[in-house]
């Protein structure tokens, strides 16, 4: 089994965390980490709940990208999205960037995220050939 650690150059930097994990060995997988609407300087995007959402999957793309995937691989979404936000709203961003690709998902109400200011958090995981 081999583990490479991806961060994209697209996206923040942090020594703390990856932006996503790739495990090789019969078939790959890929679990991207929590994508927040950060552009690549780490600043919260602005405009509330549709830019961010926006924003956090193109994180995601990015980093499913940089493994050679894209959003057919993806087997399952987890969306954190911080309570009083819309749902229907972030769904709608997400039509917009993520198109129609059927997947599992689920979603949590959460009362705040790590990042105080962010509004959305959305992880993945991929299955890649």
């Amino acid at each position: 089994m081999e583990i490479t650690h991806l961060n994209p150059d697209s996206l923040f930097s942090n020594p703390a965390f990856s932006q996503g994990v790739l495990v090789r060995g019969g078939h790959d997988t890929l679990y991207v980490g929590g994508q927040n609407g950060t552009d690549a300087s780490g600043a919260i995007v602005e405009g509330g709940i549709g830019p961010q959402t926006e924003q956090a999957l193109r994180n995601v793309l990015a980093v499913l990208a940089e493994a050679g995937a894209d959003q057919t691989n993806v087997v399952r979404l987890a969306v954190y999205l911080v309570d009083g936000q819309s749902f229907d709203e972030g769904f709608a961003a997400s039509q917009r960037v993520w198109g129609r690709h059927a997947t599992a998902i689920t979603g949590f109400k959460v009362a705040a995220l790590a990042r105080p200011d962010a509004l959305v958090e959305i992880e993945a995981v991929a299955v890649l050939e």
